[in-house]
């Protein structure tokens, strides 16, 4: 496998995630407020966080995904994700997911690191179209990607079991030339 591509930006550098993150990660991904719409329990320790970096190699290794962890510049601490999942190369298009630490919520960190994504797989992934499923009461991720100009396509209802129960999602899109555009 290739080398894992580094994306940086104005004040982010986005990396591979390894082992070495678990705990790092953990200070998030174990906040019930963070993971609460993306189909998970808090994690209950940093040893449970080496499934989720186990998972972003596999689909890497897979050719079905991408996962970066997003970091600071000049502080190499991963204080959240983002990246591509359930990749259709045939169709050219694939869903983009991410989450961030409450403690830098706000701040316009995860807009910058979509942006970032996004334009990676645009020009190396030869996108046509990137998918943003969100849970209805994740207001603030749909508010994120409909200022990044992602068209609101409808409702998939039960289309996720997790955590015991059914989950409606929001089908977002954002073709290329709407990316290039905006």
């Amino acid at each position: 496998m290739n080398t894992f591509p580094i994306i940086e930006t104005e004040r982010l550098i986005l990396r591979e995630a390894t082992c070495k993150d678990a705990d790092d990660m953990y200070s998030y991904l174990s906040d019930k407020e963070v993971v609460k719409h993306m189909g998970l329990e808090p994690y209950q320790t940093s040893t449970d966080v080496l499934e989720e970096i186990n998972w972003y190699q596999s689909i890497r290794k897979e050719g079905t995904g991408i996962r970066w962890g997003i970091t600071l510049k000049g502080k190499d601490v991963v204080i959240g994700s983002c990246g591509f999942l359930n990749m259709q190369p045939r169709h050219y298009r694939t869903e983009i997911g991410f989450e961030l630490s409450k403690l830098y919520w706000g701040k316009g960190i995860a807009k910058e690191a979509l942006n970032a994504v996004m334009s990676y797989g645009y020009k190396h992934f030869e996108l046509e179209r990137i998918e943003a499923l969100i849970e209805p009461l994740n207001s603030a991720s749909q508010r994120l990607v409909e200022k990044q100009g992602f068209t609101k396509e409808g409702i998939l209802r039960h289309y996720e079991y997790t955590c015991g129960k059914f989950d409606d999602l929001y089908m977002y899109s954002m073709l290329k030339a709407e990316f290039e555009l905006g």
